[in-house]
Parts: structure tokens; sequence; C-alpha cells
């Protein structure tokens, strides 16, 4: 009897171990075959405040939703150093990896991105890329003497040293990039040792990153990207309009439309609808501005260019106050951002356009307004100087005539015989004095 309990017994617990088993084998394949997800972003704009935030965010989300990594696809003239400090920073310190892919064909990561690129735990490039020119420009405001230069030459080379020693990439290229602002093919890139792949697109990169080893705040980790999936991720709302009116160019073109509607605004009362748009023009053209290296002496100037062509309405200059403005303008959009790097300027292919249409739509609008003050008046005693009309009788000392259908008193220095063709000559309270209109 109680060997078959004991068999039972055996019986029951194999039966509860092979149900446990069964029911544990998804979870334990689950686990054993996690395939790892990697959140992709495109940044193809100049770095500026805006889209460092994004990438903040970007990377700051990618570790929230338990992500195995973030690859950042980069196309970049470069930007502020700020805002690129503030990238790296948020790099050098994320709990996962992150990836900066310079892509497409034909793009670039230079001045700030090329740094960028060199704070990533994986640096890859595609065919036909380059990388560098990394030399300072445009920080802080007005003119540097050749100390602070060198000052701030030596802080960015050191800054970017010390990047590059400690993601492994070549020390001593980072600061030629930096101090003579070279630049190189992605093939040599990987050559130097500046880079870790080239690559022609995406998947070619995970297939070539799998299994590869790389230091991170927590130690070391090994990339684990075979049959990975990408997890595009598309820029929000919000930020697409930051970053698109932080552009230099939107920026002038906002604020050149603020100031336009404003003119329209206070030279017609009551449109309503140019102050609107002028309004929120010069909002957005304001919080571009304070995010990008600008010359105030510049805002200045354009604002006065306004105000010279408003007043060239109000007091007759002969054009001079216009000359004034079309100058001030051109010399305000010349000056407005103090920056070297092209990417952080007006382009003349936006400059020289606006300053055009902006000044030939002002002389437009002042040659109308001054046309119609040296017009001649249609009504009162001027606009009835110079009319013509009828002698309704003989006309010396009083008689009547008739002109626009209305009768007068009129008089005249000779006579004038009754049906002939009169014009006034002035007006004397309540009655003309006329001439006779001879016919050539």
């Amino acid at each position: 009897m109680d060997k078959r309990k004991n068999v039972v017994k055996r019986r029951l617990f194999c039966l509860l171990f092979f149900s446990l088993l069964v029911m544990g084998s998804p979870t334990l394949l689950s686990a054993q075959e996690k395939i790892p997800v990697f959140d992709v972003i495109t940044v193809s704009s100049a770095i500026t405040p805006p889209v460092a935030e994004y990438i903040i965010k970007s990377v700051e989300d990618a570790m929230h939703s338990d992500s195995a990594g973030l690859i950042i696809l980069m196309d970049t003239p470069g930007g502020l150093d700020l805002a690129m400090r503030d990238i790296i920073k948020a790099i050098l310190n994320s709990r996962i990896p992150v990836i900066v892919y310079v892509y497409p064909s034909g793009a670039r990561a230079a001045s700030a991105g090329a740094i960028i690129a060199m704070a990533a735990n994986v640096a890859a490039m595609a065919p036909g890329t380059n990388i560098g020119a990394a030399h300072p420009v445009g920080i802080g405001f007005g003119k540097m003497d050749e100390t602070m230069v060198q000052k701030v030459e030596n802080d960015a080379a050191a800054y970017a040293r010390g990047i590059a020693l400690k993601r492994g990439h070549n020390v001593e290229w980072i600061e030629r990039a930096v101090r003579k602002s070279e630049s190189i093919t992605a093939e040599e890139a990987l050559r130097l040792r500046v880079i870790d792949y080239v690559a022609p697109d995406v998947k070619s990169l995970l297939e070539a990153m799998d299994g590869r080893q790389i230091t991170m705040e927590t130690g070391k980790v090994r990339l684990k990207t075979k049959g990975a999936v990408v997890n595009q991720k598309k820029m929000g709302f919000r930020e697409r309009i930051l970053i698109t009116i932080s552009d230099p160019n939107i920026a002038y073109l906002l604020m050149l439309v603020g100031l336009a509607g404003l003119y329209f605004e206070f030279s017609h009362p009551g449109a309503i609808f140019p102050g609107v748009v002028g309004g929120i023009s010069l909002i957005m053209a304001f919080f571009a501005l304070q995010t990008l290296p600008v010359n105030y002496a510049g805002v200045l100037l354009i604002i006065l260019a306004v105000i010279l062509f408003v007043a060239e309405i109000k007091v007759v200059s002969h054009g001079i106050l216009t000359i004034g403005g079309i100058i001030s303008l051109i010399l305000g959009s010349l000056i407005l951002y103090e920056s070297p790097d092209p990417a952080l300027r007006v382009s003349l292919g936006v400059l020289i356009p606006s300053i055009s249409v902006i000044s030939l739509f002002f002389i437009g609008v002042i040659t109308l307004a001054l046309k119609a003050q040296l017009r001649k008046p249609a009504t009162g005693k001027e606009g009835m100087i110079g009319k013509e009309g009828f002698a309704v009788t003989a006309v010396h000392r009083d008689g009547k005539v008739l002109i626009d259908g209305e009768y007068w008193n009129a008089t005249s220095a000779l006579n004038i015989e009754e049906g002939k063709k009169i014009r006034v000559l002035s007006v004397e309270g309540l009655s003309l004095v006329i001439e006779e209109v001879k016919h050539q």
C-alpha cells in the first residue's frame, strides 16, 4: 500500500514539474529571444538650443522606454558652442549607447557636429560624407582680441581632446580639426580612427556593430544589434516649429514681416489683420534671436529703417529719408548676426531678395503717398480753382456761370459774352473770379 502511494506521489510530482516547465517556457523563451530596439532620430540643421533640447529629450525618452540604444542621423554645418556642450553632456551621461551616424551620402558633421560625433559611444559615417572643420567661431559677442581668440581656441581644443580620449578616438586629429579646421572623408576618418564604422545604411551599421564592446558610465557593455528593430522617431510639431524659426534666415524674415505688419497697422488703424500677423511674427522672431549670436545694433538699424520709411510719408525730404532707410536696412541686415559661421548668418540668397523687396515696397508706398499729397484738391476753394464751365449770362461786374452742374455768381476783369467757355481764377466769398477760355 505504501509502495502504491509513493508511486502516485512521484507521478503527481512529475506532472506538476512538467506543468510548471510548460508554463514557464514561453517566458524563458521570450527572455532569451528578446529583440533589441534602437530609437532613430534625424538632425539635419545647425546646432542651436532647440536642436539641443530635441536631442536631449530623445536621449531621455530612449532611456525611459528601455530602448537598446539611440541612433542620431546627423547632417549639420555646425552651430553654437553652448548648445553643442549641452548635447555632449547628455550623451556622455546616457545610460544607453548613443550612436552618431553621419548620414546620408553627401551629409557632413562639421564644426560642432564633429565634436558631437566624437562624444558618441559609436561614431559612424556613410560613404560620401565628411567630418571636421571644428575651429571655434561665433562664440560670445563682439570682436575678440588675439588673446581672447587664443583662449577660446585652447579651451575648444582641450575639450575636444578630452572627449576623443574618453571614447578612444584619434586625439591628434581632433586637435587639428579644432586648430586648423581640418576636414576629412568617411574613408579617411575610418583609417585615422576618428570614427568606428563606415556603413551605407542603418541596417548595415547595426550588423557591423553586433558584438562590439563599449564603455558606459556603469562599465563595459557588449552591443547586441543582430536583428535589431529600428524605431524611427518623428520630430514633434513643437520641436519642428522651434527648430524651423531658430534658423537665422527664418528669424530674419519673421522680423521683417513683423515690422511691415506693424507699419501697416499704425498707418491704417483698425485694419487688425496686419497688426496681428506682425505681432506674432515679431514675438517668434525675438524668440529665435535669443537663441542665436545676434548683434543688437543690427536689430536697431533695421527698426530705424522702418522709422525712416514712415517719416518720409510725414516729412517731405525729397527721398533723403528713404535713401537713409534703405542704407540702414542693408547695414542692419549685414551685421545682424555676429558669426563668421555661414550656418549662423543670413544667406545672400535670402538677404538680397528681402532687402530688394522691402525697399521697393516702401519706395512704392511712399511714392503713392507723395502723389496723394501733391495732387490738386478736388473740393473746397482750392478744388474750384482751374475748373471750367460756361457763362449763363454776360459777365463783367457780375453775372452767372455754370460749373459742374452748379450755378455760381461770377465777376470778370473783362466782358464775357453769354455762352462763352470760362475758367475759375479764384474764389472770393460766394463769388468766382473768372476769365474767358480762348479757343486756340
